[in-house]
Formats: structure tokens, sequence, C-alpha cells
């Protein structure tokens, strides 16, 4: 799914956060495993709730916007600026928080930058 340049606006930006969500939990899935603390499903799938939920994704963005580069703040803008409903569990500004991330997630996934996705990912501090 490498497409190259400016690409990735041919895409609505919702779609891309959509995309975005199920990468980023693929992500989240293959650290926890790559860890070995937990072995149990549950345990497994506890951990990851805990890192997918919108309020962990609102504070991850926050860390990475420093380093964003151009492009991506841009991504990240539009991704945050998008209207429409929002979870009862989550107030809308944590909402479009997480929604900005997953858009950039889905970005980096749709422009070929795994390497780049990685390297800000690595910004996470697991809990």
């Amino acid at each position: 799914m490498k497409e190259s340049g400016a690409a990735w606006r041919g895409y609505n930006i919702l779609a891309l956060a959509w995309l975005g969500d199920a990468v980023f939990e693929l992500w989240v899935r293959e650290q926890l495993l790559a860890r070995g603390e937990a072995v149990k499903a549950d345990d497994l799938h506890t951990r990851a709730v805990a890192l997918v939920q919108a309020k962990s994704q609102a504070e991850l963005i926050r860390r990475l916007e420093p380093l964003l580069t151009e492009e991506e703040a841009r991504v990240y803008r539009l991704g945050r600026n998008t209207g429409g409903r929002h979870p009862r569990s989550t107030d809308v500004i944590t909402y479009r928080h997480a929604t900005a991330l997953e858009a950039l997630v889905g970005y980096w996934h749709v422009t070929g930058q795994r390497e780049r996705m990685k390297e800000m990912m690595e910004h996470i501090a697991w809990k």
C-alpha cells in the first residue's frame, strides 16, 4: 500500500483515522507480545485496551507533536479538527486528539513510512 508524496491527500482524513486505528492496535499488540511481560490473553487484552483508548492516544499525540514534520503536523491538524460524534466515555477534545493520532498512523501506513512510525512510536513510555 505504499504511495508517494501527497497521494495521501486523496483519502478522507476520517478514512485515514479509521485505517490508522487498526494499524495502531496491531502495532500495540505486536509490541506487547514482543515485550513478553504478559502471556495470558486476558492480560494482553487489558494492556492493549489501556493503550488504544482515546485518553491514552490523546496523551501520546501530545508527546509526539513537537517531533512532527511539517507534513505530519498538517495531517495531525486535519485529524484533530474533524467534527462529528464522539463516544460518551470521553470528551470531544480528547476524542479529536485521539482521532488525530489515528489519522497520523494511517498517513504513515498509506505512504509506506513504517520506519518513521516505528521511530515515533519508540517515544511511547510503556506503562
